[in-house]
């Protein structure tokens, strides 16, 4: 039977809107006599909008840790959502796959990837977890471009400090033990009295070059410590925000 909405868009009788009837929204926004500009987006121009959503979800888990307000997270995990779905409609009318797709291949993935609960395997703590997922996932990539150059296949988009502790961490597992902690901070040390006998005046590539060692240095310490470097940089600028301006 069909309902009626009221001028807000929002379904009476008390209904909430459910998975279906979201799914049905964006497909009438992509729709003959849907939304000009929804209509009119791609896999590529909705590139921008994922990597944004992706960071105001970021920005609202900092805001929900740091006051307990959590209307914003919910609000930008929708916009994640939001994001998931027009790019499953838009491949749907490609007739690649379909957002049932989408959820069918990671849900089996999350099964397939957790025998430990929905099998027979046994763990013993968090690591022998990402122990088991990592060979897992070794043994589907088997023959795949991914399996022969790990490197390559992380993205590029990744933020430089992300990226760098992501290729650090494969290289030390595919190619050769990655250096040690004490190693890097050695390297870091190095790296920093380089500096300290150059002057900031003009562009210089040894100032590049030293920085660089100490940005790869500092990634690789983070790998080993299993730290996020660009997580840790995020919260350190917020809190030189914090020091010159109060929280609005």
């Amino acid at each position: 039977m069909e309902q009626n909405t009221e001028s807000t868009g929002r379904l009476t009788g008390g209904h909430r809107y459910g998975y279906e009837d979201f799914l049905h929204i964006i497909e009438t926004l992509r729709g003959e006599n849907g939304c000009p500009w929804d209509r009119e987006q791609t896999h590529m121009t909705l590139r921008p909008c994922m990597m944004e959503e992706a960071a105001e979800v970021m920005a609202g888990i900092r805001t929900y840790d740091a006051t307990g307000d959590y209307g914003n997270l919910r609000e930008e995990l929708g916009d994640v959502l939001l994001q998931v779905v027009m790019h499953a409609q838009i491949a749907k009318e490609e007739g690649i796959f379909t957002m049932e797709d989408v959820v069918d291949e990671v849900a089996e993935k999350m099964v397939r990837r957790h025998p430990h609960v929905f099998g027979e395997a046994h763990v013993n703590g968090s690591d022998q977890v990402l122990e088991n997922w990592e060979e897992i996932k070794k043994k589907e990539k088997q023959g795949t471009r991914e399996a022969a150059a790990p490197l390559r296949e992380i993205p590029s988009e990744l933020p430089a400090l992300a990226r760098a502790a992501k290729v650090l961490k494969k290289a030390d597992k595919h190619y050769e033990p990655g250096e040690s902690y004490e190693t890097s901070v050695r390297e870091l040390q190095t790296a920093a009295q380089r500096l300290s006998k150059l002057a900031p005046e003009s562009y210089d590539p040894r100032i590049t070059e030293a920085v660089g060692d100490m940005l790869m240095a500092l990634s690789n310490i983070s790998r080993i410590c299993k730290l996020s470097p660009e997580q840790i940089l995020t919260d350190r600028v917020e809190d030189v925000i914090n020091r010159y301006e109060k929280r609005v």
